[in-house]
């Protein structure tokens, strides 16, 4: 069996990267064994076809001297593949070469996968990195061999081409979705993109608009059932449902409200999800932001791996823990208010309390999978469903339907105006000037609601527990800083410890 940990040093990023040159011996041998643990990790590219393969394609693999070697789709793209309609690499698991060489350009992707050159311009976005737009294009041309503006769009026609695999809404619609303002925009960037049409990729027939079903894979290990476990315990009732094998919840996006259910399939790697929206404009980055809830972007491997070093011979990991996210930081805060210094079971009550009496009530097709069937038809009720409150709708009320002290009710309402107010809310120097907000909360928003890698929750109860309890497993000159940057993984396998 091929180390993957070996893939991982070797498939650092291509020579196009600015970084170390893939091992052509390493990624031959990952390819052959047709290894999922390696799928994103790098790309096949065969010069007879003119077409570039996930590692786990189906297909008779290809002699190795027609074979070149690319560390992402972007590189491939760049050197005139096209994507294999087999196994289609868009739907591989990111595993980008540049993540974690350079801080401000992992953000800058973040935020432009996130929507942000939809809504503003490179000046704009580079204005809010702290840079020059200059500055900007030469990171992007540096680690991705393009410039942002590119890189966006090849982004877009792979999500596009996703939405047509695998979705029935219309070409139009698809191409709204993917962040084009126009069909013939659309055809045009598509055919230039992927020398591929969108016409010649859709096969099925239109179904209800809004509705849509999508697989997002995983590169395993991936312990759903603790995920499952955690979620569950704080799950909100009429804001999230699910059972064993799914979680699901409504939400807020900007304009859009809408409702998602991630369905796991363990055979194969992936979340069957199924996404409903009152409008699909801004598909792309929700997409993005269920994949982050559910953490299936991680190189899990790598970051046990550098976990391990930390703890002495013989000790082993729990494999497959991952971040659970919270939709956004500010949910994740005003839950983390909430939960302050009670347990949560309690927590999750005054969540529901506040969720009742402040969130709007949305249309429900959501069955109650915590109830039994109640009359002769064998089927079960319907839950009421709500979105999340608005901060508009924390700051106008009282909140008199809470019995705490005044104190706390005015944290929530700063936290809330914060955020109608902020131009960068997410900012966690800023919170700390709220009233009633400290190191705790803040970090455990980042930790949930931003799924920060780095974040390490050393006054929490459970971590100083387990910390306490494997003190002979640590290596002796142990310091939480040595595993920087995956102390939110730390954090989160000392609870798993406990459990």
């Amino acid at each position: 069996m091929l180390d993957s940990g070996v893939l991982n040093s070797a498939t650092s990023g291509g020579s196009a990267l600015g970084l170390s040159p893939l091992d052509p011996n390493v990624c031959q041998k990952a390819r052959l064994s047709r290894d999922p643990r390696f799928d994103g990790k790098f790309f096949t590219a065969v010069k007879t076809t003119k077409i570039y393969c996930r590692s786990i394609c189906p297909v008779s693999p290809p002699k190795e001297e027609n074979v070149l070697y690319f560390s992402s789709a972007v590189e491939c793209a760049n050197a005139g593949f096209r994507p294999c309609l087999r196994c289609r690499p868009d739907s591989a698991p990111n595993s980008p070469a540049w993540k974690g060489v350079n801080a401000t350009l992992d953000r800058a992707i973040r935020l432009i996968d996130e929507g942000a050159l939809q809504q503003n311009s490179l000046p704009e976005l580079a204005e809010r990195l702290g840079i020059s737009d200059r500055y900007l294009r030469q990171l992007f041309d540096k680690y991705l061999g393009m410039s942002p503006k590119a890189y966006v769009l090849y982004q877009q026609c792979l999500f596009a081409k996703q939405l047509l695999h695998q979705t029935q809404l219309p070409i139009t619609e698809v191409a709204l979705a993917s962040g084009f303002s126009s069909i013939r925009r659309f055809n045009d960037c598509f055919q230039s993109q992927l020398n591929l049409t969108p016409s010649s990729l859709r096969k099925s027939k239109m179904n209800s608009l809004n509705k849509l079903k999508l697989k997002l894979y995983y590169r395993p290990p991936f312990d759903w059932p603790y995920m499952q476990k955690l979620l569950e315990a704080r799950a909100i009732k009429g804001l999230e449902w699910g059972d064993s094998s799914s979680y699901g919840r409504t939400f807020n996006w900007l304009d859009t409200t809408g409702s998602f259910t991630a369905i796991h399939n363990k055979d194969k790697h992936l979340f069957d999800v199924e996404i409903e929206l009152n409008d699909v404009k801004h598909l792309k980055s929700i997409v993005n932001n269920i994949k982050r809830i559910l953490d299936l972007d991680v190189d899990i491997k790598s970051v046990e791996h550098d976990l391990q070093q930390s703890f002495v011979d013989g000790f082993s990991l729990n494999s497959g823990i991952r971040l659970p996210g919270i939709w956004d930081m500010y949910e994740a805060g005003i839950r983390a208010i909430l939960g302050q210094q009670i347990s949560v079971t309690a927590a999750r009550n005054l969540v529901e309390t506040l969720v009742i009496n402040l969130g709007v009530k949305v249309e429900n097709n959501i069955e109650d999978t915590n109830t039994k069937n109640v009359n002769a038809e064998n089927t079960k009720p319907k839950q009421e469903r709500y979105l999340f409150p608005s901060p508009q709708a924390i700051v106008d009320c009282e909140l008199d339907f809470f019995k705490m002290p005044g104190s706390r009710k005015q944290t929530l309402r700063n936290l809330a105006q914060h955020y109608i107010t902020s131009n960068e809310p997410n900012d966690p120097t800023e919170w700390l000037k709220l009233k009633g907000i400290g190191p705790w909360t803040v970090e455990y928003a980042q930790l949930r609601g931003l799924s920060d890698p780095d974040i390490f929750l050393g006054g929490d109860l459970g971590v100083k527990k387990a910390m306490e309890q494997l003190k002979d497993q640590f290596k002796t000159d142990f310091t939480p800083e040595q595993v920087s940057p995956w102390r939110s993984y730390l954090t989160f396998q000392l609870w798993s410890q406990l459990s």
